[in-house]
């Protein structure tokens, strides 16, 4: 079942989004399949993922998808899209709104690339990059 993007207003902590990243990039799963996935340098004890997973749960991000044995498998309930577009919109505005500042700094610092400005030129074109 796809991800849908209804819950637009979920919020979501750093750590949250980490853990929601893998369930985008890898679809339904269990806690153990998604820690697994998760970074080695900064993999988390298994109950801290078992707790966000129901958090994400609780906020509508993640839903049951089925259960495997005693593992629940879930899966996302919420667009990567929309999720991003929540977390860039609340950080933007802090900028007042403004892209300027926050594309200065990405350029300044070598984090903002000339694939990324050809991809931002095609999506202000209407082309799909």
């Amino acid at each position: 079942m796809p991800a849908r993007s209804a819950r637009a207003d979920v919020r979501l902590s750093p750590l949250e989004v980490e853990v929601m990243e893998v369930f985008w990039d890898h679809g339904s799963q269990s806690v153990r399949e998604a820690l697994d996935r998760l970074p080695a340098k900064r993999r988390p004890a298994f109950t801290t993922v078992q707790t966000i997973v129901r958090r994400l749960e609780e906020k509508g991000a993640l839903r049951r998808a089925k259960k495997v044995g005693n593992a629940l498998v879930f899966e996302p309930a919420v667009a990567r899209r929309a999720a991003y577009a929540r977390i860039v919109g609340n950080f933007l505005r802090m900028f007042g709104g403004r892209a300027r500042p926050l594309v200065a700094h990405l350029a300044e610092t070598g984090r903002l690339g000339l694939e990324d400005l050809k991809a931002a030129e095609d999506i202000l074109k209407g082309r799909p990059s």
